[in-house]
């Protein structure tokens, strides 16, 4: 008898609590929130110290469950989601409560609190920090992202087309086949730039399509570019597992107005300042992609410019 179709995953409504953003983000509404509780009831910051006792715990026991349930969250109903996103933080905070603070001579007041009380706060906060960041990731919908991050690629290709087509030309004639096969590695990191702008690659596919771009550059810069890799740590499982946003980086010697014959006459000012156009258009597409968890840092180092890039490992299925 044939199968009966696998039922489609549902819906993922649990905040990714493994983000480094939806944590510092989730820790500074419930810390700020139990600070202005605190100046309106007065309590002083004996009161505010009591309270972290329990906050912080919680908090954070709440992060890492909620963690680990994303995970199997897609085998779960979104209303299921939504209930346990106020169940798990109610049921960590009732545990502390009775394990840890409930002691016969508290240290502090907040050893008096009810458990029941602790439960109801605790569900509260989850329900609308569930209810925010479902709402958050809906505003930034994969239509929007797709969109915006179609509109990064397009300021891109433009430059980087002309560079390219410019490094062809100067071979046509003097070295054919060499030529060809950059028109060939050409091709196809264009093949990869027309693809869906949400897709992820593997790690071992974004180094070889490096290789394509930086062969393209080195015959437009000669001896100038100098490539260095180092990926010995690196295992083939984990070239082949880890995901990255399909992305090239790459840096350059910083410009020396002495150098320049017209710097003179243009202004040296003029030559050191750019729009800064490709870092901003890289730095929003990583915080589409990672949040707070990816980074870019930009700047002269030594006698170069150097970009780093710093974003989680992700490992695919």
């Amino acid at each position: 008898m044939p199968q009966a179709p696998a039922s489609p995953p549902f819906e993922t409504v649990v905040p990714d609590c493994c983000n480094v953003g939806v944590v510092a983000r989730v820790l500074v509404a419930v810390n700020g929130t139990v600070f202005l509780a605190d100046i309106a009831q007065g309590s002083g910051w004996r009161g505010l110290l009591a309270a972290s006792v329990l906050v912080e715990p919680a908090c954070l026991a709440s992060l890492v469950a909620l963690c680990g349930l994303r995970r199997i969250s897609r085998a779960i109903p979104p209303w299921c989601q939504r209930a346990l996103c106020a169940l798990v933080p109610a049921s960590i905070t009732s545990i502390i409560i009775e394990l840890f603070l409930k002691t016969p001579d508290g240290l502090f007041a907040l050893s008096e609190m009810p458990a029941t009380q602790g439960m109801i706060v605790a569900a509260s906060f989850g329900i609308a920090l569930q209810h925010y960041f479902e709402l958050r990731t809906r505003a930034f919908s994969p239509a929007l992202s797709e969109a915006r991050l179609q509109a990064l690629q397009a300021r891109i290709r433009p430059h980087f087309l002309f560079n390219s087509l410019n490094a062809v030309l100067s071979l046509i004639r003097t070295e054919p086949l060499r030529a060809e096969s950059t028109l060939e590695d050409l091709s196809e990191l264009f093949r990869v730039l027309m693809r869906d702008a949400r897709d992820v690659t593997s790690l071992e596919e974004e180094i070889r399509l490096c290789r394509q771009y930086l062969s393209i550059e080195k015959v437009r810069l000669g001896d100038r570019l100098h490539v260095q890799w180092k990926t010995g740590s690196i295992s083939d499982k984990m070239l082949k597992k880890a995901r990255v946003p399909s992305h090239v980086s790459i840096f350059n010697p910083l410009f020396s107005p002495s150098s320049a014959p017209d710097s003179a006459a243009h202004g040296e000012e003029g030559a050191r300042v750019g729009n800064h156009m490709a870092l901003q258009n890289i730095r929003e597409r990583l915080a589409l992609f990672y949040d707070l968890e990816a980074q870019l840092s930009a700047g002269p180092v030594g006698d170069r410019f150097e970009v780093r890039l710093h974003f989680p490992y992700v490992r695919g299925d």
